[in-house]
């Protein structure tokens, strides 16, 4: 192993470029993954089979394959369809697809395991069942699922190396062009891992952070401070 190589490709422009394309490619789908997600959830939970059963299915069917299948079916298998998409759409489709499905599951689990007797006693005070979702289940949750949403975008940092299979040109991509062409394996692979570990190492403060924030109405000492409820209902409450 070559320290200097090591050096060398350390702030490389064109390793850099990787790994903010591994960054946005990580919020982008994280972003979507929770939008598709949370209507997934909803269905699941909906007394309602038209809605609850093509839910559980879709999360059933995603979560069952692997992503670099899913990758492979969409950037490939659509084109036979007469659907093209290029391979940041692809990259985007697969990732945000795939994590909806786990996501979705992670807000099921959080809404089940807020009492029913607390939207019950929303409702009695006059709230509607969206304003007790908003204002009683939704704060609760969050607070609860917060952990575990932080262990998904840290994984899917990592897991958007699958991409590369697709000719993503992210992190590991980039990573992988210049090992054909400069013969570096160990010192390249190991740039391309610091990398992930500060992207990982980042997120970890940001998400204490956040954690800390939701926390605080729960923690002794804490600031006790709860999302009001909309001014209909407050005047209700007089």
């Amino acid at each position: 192993m070559s320290g200097a190589g090591f050096l060398e490709y350390l702030f490389n422009p064109y390793i850099l470029g990787g790994a903010l394309t591994t960054l946005w490619l990580t919020l982008a789908a994280i972003a979507g993954g929770l939008v598709v997600g949370c209507a997934l959830a909803f269905a699941r939970l909906s007394p309602l089979r038209w809605l609850s059963g093509p839910a559980h299915l879709y999360i059933w069917v995603f979560r069952g394959t692997p992503l670099l299948v899913q990758l492979i079916i969409i950037y490939t298998g659509l084109p036979q369809l007469g659907i093209k998409l290029s391979v940041i759409e692809s990259a985007l489709l697969g990732l945000i697809l795939n994590e909806a499905a786990y996501l979705a599951e992670i807000v099921r689990g959080g809404i089940q395991s807020i009492s029913v007797g607390q939207t019950n006693a929303a409702r009695a005070m006059g709230f509607t069942a969206p304003q007790a979702m908003r204002y009683v289940v939704m704060p609760q949750v969050m607070r609860m699922i917060v952990p575990t949403l932080g262990n998904s975008v840290n994984g899917l940092l990592k897991t958007t190396s699958v991409t590369s299979v697709i000719s993503m040109e992210e992190l590991l991509r980039r990573t992988q062009v210049l090992i054909q062409e400069k013969f570096m394996v160990l010192e390249l692979f190991l740039v391309a891992a610091l990398y992930y570990l500060l992207m990982t190492t980042a997120w970890d403060f940001i998400q204490r952070r956040i954690e800390r924030h939701y926390a605080r109405a729960y923690s002794p000492g804490g600031s006790g401070k709860t999302t009001a409820p909309p001014p209909d209902i407050a005047l209700e409450q007089r």
